[in-house]
């Protein structure tokens, strides 16, 4: 039987150091335990004997860095009583001075501590005033430039995530203050010894001491290895349990039925599967023959052809006497997966009907915003299991939808979804487990695909159908190139007159009241006014841009419409249709199109304020054109100056369309602590250490264990410290989004 004694770890912080310090730490950091602060890892590691350099200091954050004291003066204030005490700090000894300023408001302690010569370290924010770095009463603690001891003077100064009313040291003297008085003894160590022995691990109580008070910068960097390897083993772990105990719930096996509406639908394709989509159909076919629920994630590039193989799976499950559900995230979305299913199967979806195919099955809508008629209609054709699919938005998760034999679940773009909405959706099968299939366009790297969606089978389309064309993507920088601006417009009217159809998609609505502004350089310049002020510009919204392009002269005579998502539904819904049969030349948008639409005779696409989208959103919009063959074009539109960080990742859109090489490029140039969805949560990261891109072969050799070790004891039985980390690593919130696939 486990022990069940707490661990020393568990043990709540103000049983260590006190109620009023723990509310202190619980409020500022969120941290209610020993283990928690004890892996409250610092962020960096400075030397006593270097200074920071000041040019690299961030502007508007806090800071904490080590610098000498070159001047300290103080004089009274005009305005009220009291003194103002100011002090400038170096980098450097001599040579190029960087400096920074310090103002203390009546600071006699730091006008008698910070002589000239002092080294001290700082803590603030960094400001500005009069063109000056400054920091505002920032706290300081001073350094002594020869140690006592030689071993004193070589130890780093561990740098924590602090805040304006916690500073760093504050969190040290605290972790100090555990380290003295933890027992060792009461440690469970989550690694389980012979994986330490061969990995060459600190043991654990080492391990938190070289992570918070090393010796040297190198034992920091083993202790830092040693808990990223922890983190790797206790998330891995937990997602091998998780399928292993799906693997042991009941299912209704769904095998194929030879001569059934498979069959004959495949039979009736005017094409040929590709190579990618005929293996992955073979996946999920023996998936769903087993009596056990399929839980599977199939990933694909834009246009892959990931909803035709699950449309397959799910006419496996009809053929096989049960339902098919899909979710999706927009009422757009799934009307047009509904007209797009409905249009691909033909007489199979009329089932019933006159002139329907007698193998046919029924395809339902249930949205939101149907009228009590339609959806009383859907409701029945759901319930009584005369409609095969059912598609919808969050309506489908209302208690008083029912199914007759709901057999398989098909969530597309899940990370727009919570797990409660899917297990929801899930808990509608009235007999066992329905079988799960989750469909994202989002390419993932295979370490990231570990990390997240380790309890899921992963199959990956990525080879694109034939008839697909290329997509060709420019950056389009109006600040050094404004003359690009009147040329994009002039473009996209030489795609509508060749009989083309175009999308212009802006990264928010508008509003009516907003002041009207001059966002788009690229419909006017701006005479007179210098370029930093032109940036300055409002974003592009859809219903200012709207209006400015009604008034080009380029543009006369074009068919415009918008589409956003505070359109009444039924307006949206006539907007896409009308797109959809060319009655409509121009689309201004928000990013409502950025999945599922299809319509082949878009070509173009200009996206305004580009920057203001991430890498694979970008990824995703512009997979919306060349969807019939015809060559695709791509603007991504900016007013950033050169040198931007985000016009890197333009660039990097710009010069890939390969959706993995830019999914780990994305992860690179930004910080991937929400990998697990700590974003969505507000919560801080996830991850601590570890990093999906950078650690690959860690997450691969803890996967490989984690799985050794569930597979022998699948409950953890001779393994308590590892079963306790999973618990306090995965608390209720993290896990709903590791269950997030």
């Amino acid at each position: 039987m486990q022990d069940r004694i707490p661990g020393e770890l568990d043990y709540p912080l103000d049983r260590r150091i006190g109620k009023r310090s723990a509310d202190r730490i619980a409020q500022q950091l969120g941290i209610t335990t020993v283990g928690e602060l004890l892996l409250h890892v610092p962020r960096r590691y400075l030397e006593r004997g270097e200074l920071t350099p000041i040019a690299e200091i961030p502007f508007d954050e806090e800071v904490t860095l080590v610098a000498r004291v070159q001047s300290n003066n103080a004089r009274r204030m005009q305005t009220r009583k009291g003194m103002i005490v100011e002090i400038t700090v170096t980098d450097d000894a001599g040579g190029s001075l960087g400096l920074l300023h310090l103002t203390f408001f009546n600071g006699y302690g730091a006008q008698k501590d910070l002589q000239v010569g002092a080294r001290a370290m700082f803590s603030g924010k960094v400001g500005v005033y009069k063109g000056q770095l400054t920091l505002t009463n920032p706290n300081y603690v001073l350094l002594a430039d020869d140690a006592d001891d030689e071993e004193e003077a070589k130890r780093p100064i561990p740098v924590y995530p602090a805040t304006a009313k916690l500073t760093s040291w504050d969190i040290k003297k605290t972790i100090d203050l555990l380290l003295d008085t933890l027992q060792a003894e009461r440690l469970r160590d989550p690694v389980p010894e012979q994986i330490r022995s061969r990995e060459h691990l600190m043991p654990l109580a080492a391990a938190y001491e070289a992570l918070h008070r090393p010796a040297d910068i190198q034992e920091a960097y083993k202790a830092r290895h040693r808990f990223r390897y922890q983190e790797a083993l206790v998330l891995q772990t937990a997602l091998a349990r998780r399928h292993a105990f799906t693997a042991l719930q009941d299912a209704t096996a769904r095998p194929p039925a030879p001569g059934g509406l498979l069959d004959t639908f495949d039979a009736a394709l005017p094409f040929t599967l590709t190579g990618g989509q005929g293996q992955v159909g073979a996946e999920l076919a023996g998936d769903l023959a087993r009596a056990h629920p399929m839980n599977r994630l199939l990933q694909g590039e834009v246009g892959s052809g990931k909803t035709l193989v699950a449309l397959r799976a799910m006419l496996q499950v009809i053929d096989a006497g049960g339902q098919a559900a899909l979710l999706a995230p927009t009422e757009v979305l799934a009307a047009q997966h509904h007209a797009s299913i409905t249009r691909t199967l033909g007489p199979l979806a009329e089932g019933g009907l006159l002139g329907g195919s007698e193998q046919g099955t029924r395809v339902t809508l249930l949205t939101g915003s149907m009228g009590a008629a339609q959806r009383k209609a859907a409701l029945l054709e759901a319930a009584s299991g005369s409609a095969g699919i059912v598609i919808g938005t969050h309506a489908l998760l209302a208690e008083h939808v029912q199914f007759a034999d709901l057999g398989l679940v098909v969530v597309d773009e899940q990370h727009r979804f919570g797990v409660e909405q899917r297990d929801i959706l899930r808990s509608k099968g009235r007999h066992s487990t329905p079988h799960l299939l989750v469909m994202t366009a989002t390419p993932i790297p295979r370490t990231v695909a570990m990390t997240v969606f380790g309890d899921l089978d992963v199959s990956t389309l990525a080879e694109l159908p034939a008839g697909r064309a290329p997509i060709s993507t420019y950056l389009a920088p109006l600040t050094d190139k404004p003359a690009w601006g009147p040329r994009i417009w002039a473009r996209a009217r030489e795609e509508i007159d060749a009989g083309r159809q175009v999308y212009v998609v802006c990264p928010k609505i508008g509003d009516r009241e907003e002041e009207p502004g001059t966002e788009l350089a690229l419909i006017e310049e701006l005479p007179g006014k210098p370029a930093a002020q032109r940036n300055q510009r409002p974003l592009a919204s859809v219903l200012e841009t709207m209006e400015r392009l009604q008034e080009l002269p380029v543009l006369a005579g074009t068919r415009m419409a918008m589409l956003h998502g505070r359109m009444d539904a039924a307006d949206k819904s006539a907007t896409m249709d009308a797109f959809n049969r060319g009655e409509i030349d121009l689309l201004v948008s928000t990013t409502v199109i950025e999945v599922g639409v299809d319509v082949h005779n878009a070509t173009m696409m200009v996206i305004l304020d580009a920057e203001r989208f991430g890498m694979s959103q970008l990824h995703q919009l512009r997979g919306r054109v060349g969807r019939g063959g015809l060559h695709g074009t791509c603007l991504l539109v900016t007013n950033l100056e050169p040198g931007h960080p985000s016009r890197e990742r333009l660039d990097a859109v710009a010069a890939t369309t390969d959706g993995f090489e830019l999914s780990r490029r994305d992860l690179e140039l930004r910080r991937e602590g929400d990998i697990l969805g700590a974003s969505q949560s507000g919560g801080r990261s996830t991850l601590k250490l570890l990093r999906a891109i950078q650690d690959e072969k860690v997450i691969e050799k803890a996967r490989t264990d984690a799985q050794e070790l569930v597979a022998v004891d699948p409950d953890l039985l001779d393994y308590p410290g590892l079963n306790e980390a999973i618990d306090a690593y995965l608390n209720p919130e993290k896990e709903a989004f590791l269950e997030r696939g």
